[in-house]
């Protein structure tokens, strides 16, 4: 495990290091010919109170990070988080920092008190799979999830 890691939940103002987040995402998942959009646009979204972001820094560097959209629920009056995309930066990987960022998580959802933190990961991605099932989840669903493309 690698020490000095500081994991921190972004706040609207900390677009640099939201922007640096989206760069590691970039790189991890591969993401070419991919366009950013303005900085505006990334601002609005920090500020939303449905939408968290957490990084973990090394040296002040965002090596990882995550996020998070939060859910209402109509048969709870708790929210629901669901996280969207956790990336760790290559070299850092395989360092117990995903499973720090996860723990980090789960504490500060809990003392936030939503009811649930739930993530999916597709069939064919072993890693993700055999990570997630790592971090010790209250269960393991198993189900199909259908997209609809809404380009014109």
């Amino acid at each position: 495990m690698l020490h000095a890691i500081e994991m921190k939940v972004l706040m609207p103002n900390e677009i640099d290091e939201f922007q640096e987040l989206i760069s590691v995402f970039e790189l991890v998942f591969e993401m070419e010919n991919f366009k950013r959009p303005a900085n505006s646009h990334l601002q609005g979204i920090l500020a939303k109170d449905s939408f968290i972001s957490i990084v973990a820094l090394h040296n002040k560097k965002v090596v990882a990070g995550l996020t998070i959209y939060l859910l209402d629920q109509y048969y709870s009056d708790k929210k629901l988080a669901y996280l969207y995309d956790l990336a760790v930066l290559t070299e850092y990987q395989r360092k117990g920092i995903g499973k720090q960022l996860i723990l980090f998580t789960k504490e500060y959802c809990k003392r936030n008190g939503f009811e649930e933190l739930y993530v999916q990961a597709e069939k064919v991605d072993d890693y993700a799979i055999d990570f997630y099932r790592l971090t010790k989840p209250t269960a393991e669903d198993h189900v199909v999830q259908f997209s609809y493309i809404l380009k014109d």
